[in-house]
């Protein structure tokens, strides 16, 4: 089936949407823009539904046990999954004490929805933007591998497809070989962010990838954008262990002069914030223009409070990141962040998996890239 085909068929089939209390407010967004999608194909008889949301309750004893109830029928439906494994606001009781959600209750708790329709669907694909323990993917010495062994078992409760977005290490797929493994980029939606909130035109630009593991993702940028492309790489002392990883002793950087050039530090996910404020530090004492970061996933895992001393010092500019997982609402508020909706692009996905057509234009943001530079009316080199 091309892809303007599925236009001419019923766009009513049927799928569930289920989204896991940790993920309400995203899962409400795609779910308003898959019922405005459908109201637009839409013969004139037919009936759009309020919504294609499954209801179900996330319950939860005093003694922490959870169980998951769905509170209506799952059978032969094409069912999707939404879940934020990284949402650390959710809480519950456990013996009288107030105990936050961690990422393994999550999956617990998404393990219990797959129990819960006990092999009723057609089909169950789960949208995990965030992949859980996804930087727990290789093994060095005797060391767990959490990653893979999460995968296997949603393998083994039924799940037909796993869509993710900027997994660490894409060939954690490797341990699924049997079902389908997306690995989605919201690369072309914080693109278009940057260019409709900076409006300026950068002609002098660097792409910076602050360690070697996200080099494919900044030459891809510097390669869309036309951009030169510049690398830090950690110099770390492995006779010590600090929180779990072995300190940085010094950012070592190969690429062209940074002086008066405009940066752009691109990476999947910003947990403390140590490595890019190390890399903010090192730019300015090279006399860089305005600084602005783009990452997957801000998690924010020790607060804010250096991100805010850091803009008000004027060591970077600005952070671009998605709505993929959970970011507090004072956050959101901050001058020095721009949060990217992923919602609409989602929902197409949702909407094409659902009558089997192809997604490979969708996960391609080469093409849309080059179609906004040229709405821009500007050229590669002068945004």
């Amino acid at each position: 089936m091309q892809r303007e085909d599925y236009l001419k068929h019923d766009p009513f089939g049927e799928l569930g949407l289920i989204v896991m209390d940790n993920c309400a407010e995203l899962g409400e967004k795609v779910d308003q823009y898959l019922i405005q999608m459908r109201k637009n194909l839409a013969k004139a008889e037919t009936v759009v539904p309020e919504t294609y949301r499954i209801q179900k309750k996330e319950i939860r004893f005093s003694n922490g046990e959870g169980k998951i109830f769905i509170e209506e029928t799952v059978r032969g439906k094409d069912i999707y999954i939404l879940t934020d494994i990284g949402n650390y606001s959710m809480t519950y009781m456990l013996y009288g004490h107030e105990n936050r959600k961690s990422p393994d209750d999550h999956i617990q708790d998404l393990k219990r929805v797959l129990s819960a329709m006990a092999g009723k669907a057609r089909r169950i694909t789960i949208l995990m933007p965030l992949l859980y323990a996804s930087r727990q993917h290789s093994r060095k010495g005797r060391e767990s591998l959490d990653c893979a062994m999460a995968l296997q078992e949603l393998e083994k409760l039924g799940v037909d497809d796993i869509l993710t977005f900027d997994a660490h290490d894409p060939t954690i797929q490797n341990a699924i070989p049997l079902i389908s493994f997306e690995n989605l980029y919201p690369t072309f939606d914080i693109v278009k962010s940057f260019l409709d909130t900076e409006r300026a035109v950068h002609e002098d630009m660097l792409i910076i990838s602050p360690d070697t593991g996200a080099m494919d993702r900044a030459i891809y940028y510097s390669s869309v954008l036309g951009y030169d492309i510049g690398l830090f790489y950690k110099r770390r002392d492995h006779s010590k262990v600090v929180k779990g990883k072995n300190p940085i002793v010094q950012h070592e950087y190969i690429g062209r002069d940074v002086s008066e050039s405009h940066i752009l530090i691109v990476d999947d996910m910003i947990a403390s914030g140590e490595s890019v404020f190390d890399i903010m530090q090192e730019l300015k004492k090279r006399q860089a223009g305005k600084v602005y970061v783009a990452t997957t996933f801000a998690l924010f895992t020790e607060g804010v409070e250096k991100f805010k001393a850091y803009y008000e010092q004027g060591l970077f500019h600005k952070l671009y990141t998605t709505n993929l997982s959970y970011i507090p609402e004072d956050v959101k508020k901050e001058p020095w962040l721009k949060e990217v909706d992923m919602s609409f692009y989602i929902s197409r996905i949702i909407n094409r998996l659902n009558y089997d057509v192809s997604i490979s234009d969708l996960m391609d943001a080469t093409k849309g890239i080059q179609d906004l530079l040229r709405l821009a009316g500007k050229s590669l080199k002068t945004i």
